[in-house]
């Protein structure tokens, strides 16, 4: 199949409007007959690149797909990264646990894929043991005999020492007395207490020896009771090492099982040994609670030790258990949370409170060891999204961090996990504009996204993208449960596809939109009782499709219609023209014809544009509008300077003009006020032109056509009605079948020029007309009476100026009326 298309000018035949497929040109009778089609069609350099973007492993090396949307940029990707992604190592587990040392810090342990889960069901596991193992080692008669055994050597030796001081305190005439208040020491005569009374009737002599005396037994007394609390504490000590060796005792097979199974593991075995260490430190904990009634304090009780013990559990963050090869995770809501992790809370004893058990994965931990995805329109709408997305890029790690701490002046009291090593692959997706804006304003984005890989909007139209455009259509019918289409309809879906691209030598990569218009036909298929799809049914598909889409087009046909917006199509007219637009409203888009008008009076140069002068057109109407007035200089302005003032608008025109594709039709609206010639009205103009006349391509042409078309058949078609357009956009030409045969019947017409004398030769049925060897034009030419005008002009400006010379009382002469100075606001500004 030929992609070669010839440049014409002059009248377009039928042909030259639309690029037709031959249905007998395509090898099959139906999609039933053809293989669907794998893999991405037309993008051979974005594929390349995102190969190597996806097999380099060096720092930095992350991936930027750009392309419009609905170009398969997403699909693309995840096709590519279903196939390479299960060739690579599955990643390591990721598992979070307390920190006996410091709690608000919890650990971050790495495990062999699957081996988290596991670590997590042993280590509760182990929890229910003990909860079991330790209340019973506690409740044996060997526990009970070893406690009265410790205490009773303790308790022996204690009562040896109470034993003494008792015989001291008798042998210096004291008694010991245990009172309310503590141990009290008593004076004593003949071993009976001796009373207040009794002691004040003593001699002072007998009186200070017994004080003597009590100084020493409350000497004694304290010597003993100190050593009885220091038996006390042995005996204490003893309890606790007994019960240290009984919580052990009932405890150490169980994770003796635990270090045996992770031997090889040596920060699970640090942690095994802080739980040994914690456990036989709380072991009261692993106790049961004694409830009765229903007391709220033993049940309060009861859930605080559950509570306790979760320190003991394991948190699987990421799990890989059943992952085969790297993972792969699209994130289309990539907030600071579900992109880094987040810490969450839960309500205990009326507190919010949050440990190790509550952190949460994001996106980065679920893709660590593989691929990412994420749009960069999605991210950049998320507030500290991206900055915390590069943070972790640059600093490979995933740091889990309180949205609070990034805006609050004042530290706030959370956790802070310890980080975790990021090895990653992300993959955005966006628009090119988006790209280079980024690469201009992000320093770090180019250091952080080195692989750029660009879809293009079309492909070729060959031989082999057909096949492949073939491939995908079948995939989609197959993949989707619908119609076989026949080969008219294939055809017909091709030159859909060129005509989205509006280029008879390319193929859109628009690809969602293919695909609507497959399911879209497969309806209405099924919907005329067709169990194949025929080019009607796709022709159906694509009218129904404008129908939804074009009530503005319409609204705006019959202001057309009835004459609310006047533009003609019969008739000539002097400086006035039909100029053709695109106007888009969301997805649909289809081209108005406006009238332009052009006025010419005497002046010093001046050609404005009344949308320019008020701040109604964008800057590429400007440039396009400044082209024109340097065509003008050039033709016109070498005997004589431009004396005239001309302004020129677009008739209706509410909401701003831009772009440079009117150009052409302005000039030939000047060039008709200029030399006093009518324009034809039946005649629509699209082009830009540049300062020397030549007829420049523009966009939307084929929709232009049609919108001038709609009007005219609306109105009633005349036979000599059409358009002009630049002869390199005649290989952009995808008219809807109506205009061709409108075209065919001779009642529409359509001719490309590539110059202005071309063009202006069709609009005033006048030869443009060459200079000669003088500088002169024929007469009766276009460019002979406009210079013939242009002259006239002058003089009528060089007589007035002469008859209103201002002069200074000097003899100077103000410049602004001297006729050897005209003003030229547009010289001056450039």
């Amino acid at each position: 199949m030929s992609n070669e298309i010839r440049l014409v000018t002059g009248e377009l035949p039928p042909e030259a409007l639309r690029r037709r497929v031959d249905p007998a040109s395509l090898p099959f009778e139906t999609t039933a007959e053809v293989p669907p089609g794998r893999g991405t069609i037309g993008q051979p350099r974005a594929i390349d690149a995102i190969t190597f973007g996806l097999e380099i492993r060096a720092i930095g090396y992350n991936i930027y797909v750009s392309g419009q949307p609905g170009s398969g940029r997403e699909t693309s990707i995840i096709d590519m990264l279903g196939e390479f992604a299960p060739r690579m190592p599955t990643p390591d587990d990721w598992v979070y646990v307390h920190n006996f040392e410091d709690s608000d810090r919890p650990t971050a342990i790495r495990l062999p894929a699957g081996r988290g889960a596991t670590l997590a069901a042993d280590m509760l596991r182990f929890v229910t043991d003990a909860q079991r193992e330790i209340p019973r080692a506690f409740d044996s008669e060997d526990y009970a005999r070893r406690q009265r055994n410790a205490l009773a050597a303790v308790g022996q030796r204690r009562d040896t020492l109470f034993e003494e001081l008792q015989q001291f305190a008798a042998a210096n005439s004291f008694a010991i007395q245990m009172t309310p208040t503590g141990i009290a020491t008593i004076p004593t005569a003949d071993g009976q207490p001796l009373s207040n009374e009794a002691y004040a009737q003593l001699p002072k002599a007998e009186r200070e020896a017994i004080d003597e005396r009590g100084k020493l037994v409350q000497e004694r007394l304290g010597s003993t009771m100190r050593q009885a609390r220091e038996l006390d504490r042995e005996a204490g000590e003893r309890v606790s090492e007994l019960n240290r060796e009984v919580a052990l005792f009932a405890i150490g097979p169980l994770l003796d099982e635990l270090r045996e199974r992770y031997h090889d593991y040596r920060e699970v075995l640090r942690f095994i040994d802080q739980v040994q260490e914690d456990v036989l430190t709380n072991y009261a904990e692993f106790r049961p609670v004694e409830q009765q009634n229903a007391d709220p304090a033993a049940q309060l009780q009861a859930s605080r030790r559950v509570e306790f013990t979760a320190r003991y559990h394991v948190n699987v963050l990421i799990d890989n258990g059943g992952t085969h090869g790297a993972p792969v995770v699209s994130e289309r809501n990539p907030s600071y949370y579900n992109l880094i992790g987040r810490m969450d809370y839960r309500s205990l004893f009326g507190t919010m409170v949050t440990d190790f058990r509550e952190i949460k994965p994001g996106a980065l931990h679920r893709a660590n060891g593989g691929f990412l995805v994420l749009h960069i329109t999605d991210i950049l709408r998320q507030p500290f999204a991206w900055d915390a997305l590069k943070r972790a890029l640059v600093g490979k790690e995933i740091r889990i961090e309180h949205m609070g701490e990034q805006t609050s002046m004042v530290p706030t009291a959370t956790l802070r996990p310890e980080p975790i090593p990021l090895d990653i692959k992300v993959i955005l997706i966006g628009t090119s504009l988006l790209y280079q804006t980024l690469y201009a304003a992000d320093e770090e984005f180019a250091e952080l996204f080195k692989v750029k890989a660009e879809f293009a909007p079309d492909m070729r139209w060959n031989d082999e993208n057909t096949a492949d455009y073939i491939g995908f259509i079948s995939r989609q019918i197959h993949d989707n449960g619908l119609r076989h289409f026949d080969r008219s309809a294939v055809a017909r879906v091709l030159e859909y596809s060129a005509r989205l691209r509006e280029d008879q030598r390319k193929l859109s990569t628009r690809m969602q939109d293919i695909a609507n218009v497959i399911t879209e036909a497969s309806y209405w298929a099924g919907n005329a009782g067709h169990e194949i799809v025929t080019a009607d049914d796709v022709a159906q598909a694509i009218l129904q499709k404008i129908y939804r889409a074009n009530l503005i087009e319409d609204y705006v046909l019959e202001r057309l219609i009835d004459g609310t917006i006047d533009v003609d199509t019969e008739g000539s007219r002097i400086g006035q023209i039909n100029g053709l637009a695109v106007i888009g409203v969301g997805d649909y888009v289809f081209g108005q014809p406006s009238r332009i008008s052009a006025r010419v009076a005497l002046g010093s140069g001046d050609i404005e544009s009344i949308e320019r002068e008020i701040n109604q057109s964008g800057p590429t109407h400007g440039k396009g509008f400044l082209i024109l007035t340097g065509y003008l200089r050039g033709q016109y302005g070498k005997k004589a300077p431009l004396a005239i003032r001309a302004t020129i608008t677009f008739e209706q025109s509410y909401s701003g003009v831009d772009g440079d594709s009117a150009s052409s039709v302005e000039l030939y609206a000047l060039l008709s006020a200029i030399g006093e010639i009518p324009l034809r009205q039946d005649i629509a103009v699209t082009g830009s032109v540049d300062q020397y006349g030549t007829v420049q391509a523009v966009g939307g042409v084929t929709d232009k056509v049609e919108g001038f078309f709609k009007v005219c058949k609306a109105r009633g078609l005349t036979g000599t009605q059409g358009v002009i357009v630049p002869a390199t956009n005649v290989p952009s030409l995808m008219l809807l079948p109506e205009v061709v045969d409108a075209v065919k019947a001779g009642q529409f017409h359509i001719w490309a020029v590539e110059s202005i004398d071309e063009g202006i030769e069709l609009l005033t049925d006048l030869p443009a007309g060459e200079m000669d060897d003088d500088g002169n034009y024929p007469p009766e030419s276009v460019h002979g009476k406009v210079a013939a005008r242009l002259e006239e002009y002058a003089r009528q400006a060089q007589a007035f100026s002469a008859q209103h010379t201002a002069t200074s009382p000097d003899g100077h002469v103000d410049p602004v009326k001297s006729p050897t100075t005209p003003l030229d606001k547009e010289s001056q500004a450039l």
